[in-house]
């Protein structure tokens, strides 16, 4: 199935017309054609029904590492939660080699609010976690609106996450090892995810309605 390419519902005229009513930054990617047209393109692929939320994950490198999966894969929104650990400096727009100014985070004060929340939404929420009721990652069904947590590089989902969330998931693995870096589980799960999704069509129309479409590119526009 064929995907939308460097368009979204505002023609270029009007884009450009709205970005000049907004004043932009100094910034060394100037506001071009190719640029508007690129940051339209991304947008129109953003799948506002997948959603991460990272537990107690402290290492920077891993967060900026599920921040470069989010973006590859479409996730508009990622979910925090620290109770146990210190929040790091990785989600600052400033660091992460860039890849946080493109990705919206929310921060909440406990896993019951912020599963609540995603509950009150409408999204089904997935622990990745070695559970008895796991579920094989691949028999997921992930084209749905879904939220997918990891826990602490150590301690893994704390068992408040485990009660709160719907179901867990697992990653099969042949060898030794059971478990994989957190960043690199992201990956994976996201990619099943994304794979699922392009297989169902999710990608080929935007699911960001053509208001907050517009709204972002403006704001994207001064980043």
């Amino acid at each position: 199935m064929s995907e939308p390419r460097g368009d979204t519902p505002l023609a270029a005229a009007d884009r450009r017309q709205l970005a000049a009513a907004s004043p932009v930054k100094a910034s060394r990617w100037p506001r071009t054609d190719r640029r508007q047209a690129r940051i339209a393109s991304v947008l129109c692929h953003r799948q506002p029904d997948l959603t991460i939320i990272l537990e107690d994950v402290h290492d920077p490198h891993n967060v900026s590492a599920v921040l470069r999966s989010c973006d590859a894969v479409g996730v508009q929104r990622v979910h925090t939660v620290y109770t146990h650990e210190e929040r790091p400096s990785a989600f600052a727009r400033t660091t992460s080699a860039g890849v946080a100014k493109w990705t919206e985070v929310t921060h909440h004060d406990s896993i019951e609010a912020c599963v609540a929340m995603l509950h009150g939404a409408g999204f089904q929420v997935l622990a990745a976690a070695l559970a008895p009721n796991a579920v094989d990652l691949y028999e997921a069904d992930l084209t749905r609106p879904v939220a997918l947590l990891f826990g602490n590089e150590m301690r893994g989902a704390t068992p408040e996450a485990l009660a709160a969330a719907d179901g867990a998931l697992v990653i099969p693995m042949m060898g030794m090892v059971q478990s994989l870096n957190i960043s690199v589980a992201c990956a994976v799960t996201l990619y099943e995810a994304m794979r699922q999704r392009r297989a169902a069509g999710a990608y080929a129309e935007p699911k960001l309605d053509a208001a907050a479409l517009a709204a972002l590119e403006i704001d994207w526009l001064k980043r």
